[in-house]
């Protein structure tokens, strides 16, 4: 079980319920209502989120659920929770690393086809389906290999590629 302790103010556990304002996920709409403890540290108070891994897995198949459109925030908090560079992600969807950077940092908006991707990695994480080796696969396709005839046979085990 993961555990992490930030430091907090006492604002962030006023309000309904006495909520905790969750932020380091770096989303300012998420609230706690369980799943924290606060402590006092030798630097105020804190919280520790008893499974941060989980916590981020439900932020995450909410999001690709729920959200119509991604902000650049939340692209941030899928590629982080994918734990995705920038340059990786962009090539596995398609687009430039500056393309991401730009989406993150409100430049620009995400196109809804790499969205979609994005979405369905998120969703192939959660399931343990590795849409990310599909991806990986089409990106790194042997084009030099392709021939502009296709040649099949059938086999006793069905229908394969002749070689």
């Amino acid at each position: 079980m993961d555990a992490t302790v930030n430091t907090v103010n006492e604002s962030q556990l006023k309000g309904v319920e006495r909520m905790y304002h969750y932020t380091d996920c770096r989303l300012d709409y998420v609230y706690l209502k369980n799943g924290y403890v606060g402590m006092e540290t030798a630097y105020g108070p804190a919280s520790g989120i008893t499974d941060v891994e989980g916590l981020h897995r439900v932020i995450g198949v909410y999001l690709v659920k729920y959200k119509p459109r991604l902000t650049g925030a939340e692209v941030r908090f899928l590629r982080n929770h994918l734990d995705l560079s920038q340059g990786y992600l962009g090539q596995l969807i398609g687009v430039a690393e500056n393309s991401v950077r730009a989406w993150e940092n409100l430049r620009g908006r995400i196109a809804k086809p790499a969205e979609r991707l994005l979405r369905a990695l998120v969703i192939g994480k959660v399931h343990s389906v590795e849409i990310s080796e599909l991806l990986e696969q089409i990106l790194h396709l042997n084009r030099d290999a392709y021939q502009n005839r296709l040649e099949l046979e059938e086999t006793a085990s069905g229908w394969m590629v002749a070689g």
